[in-house]
């Protein structure tokens, strides 16, 4: 999954926040990155300071959604900058993400790829509803609700996953991840330890 390129993105509660530090990855295997993340009770400068270091990541490892726990942080947040169906960019931060996923005759699985930036260098299809809504707060208290298809749906899903300790290799058949660790394995050189710092 690849950043978006220049087209002016949806950004129904402000756009993100600039000015951070490109922090290194944390990697699947680490014990933030499999446990539920602390629920966000206060919205401070600390905070928001952590949000921008997050936007900066993403960017930097050209992602399209980053959660704290991939900085290293035990922290119910993520950030996005995500095309949709249709190719619109949506962009947001959400703490104490909620997810609400269709069921009955409206939910359709998307099997199409799916990587993370924790497992870098490695991508396998996974089958996902092929619409999600997240509901949750903003870097200022406030409620916010983000939904969509195409590969905003994947990836509101995805991040969520993170806040709650669940990585996508979780939801892999065994020879799925078989195949996602020899991908991964054999991309290793080209994302050292402090990538993408």
């Amino acid at each position: 999954m690849r950043a978006m390129d220049d087209q002016t993105p949806l950004a129904p509660y402000g756009p993100l926040p600039r000015g951070g530090s490109v922090r290194p990855m944390t990697r699947w295997g680490t014990a933030v990155m499999h446990r539920p993340q602390a629920e966000v009770t206060v919205f401070d400068e600390a905070l928001r300071a952590l949000a921008a270091d997050m936007v900066a990541t993403m960017y930097a490892a050209e992602g399209v959604g980053l959660a704290a726990c991939q900085v290293g942080e035990d922290v119910a947040m993520f950030v996005f900058d995500c095309p949709d169906a249709e190719d619109q960019r949506v962009v947001g931060v959400v703490c104490n993400p909620r997810l609400v996923l269709p069921e009955g005759r409206d939910r359709r699985l998307d099997d199409s790829p799916e990587g993370c930036l924790s497992f870098p260098g490695a991508f396998v299809d996974c089958a996902r509803p092929d619409y999600a809504t997240v509901e949750g707060v903003g870097l200022d208290g406030r409620p916010v609700r983000f939904e969509g298809d195409g590969l905003l749906a994947k990836c509101l899903q995805h991040e969520t996953d993170h806040t709650v300790g669940t990585v996508f290799g979780d939801r892999l058949s065994a020879k799925a991840m078989k195949k996602l660790r020899k991908q991964h394995d054999a991309a290793v050189a080209d994302y050292p330890a402090e990538w993408p710092t």
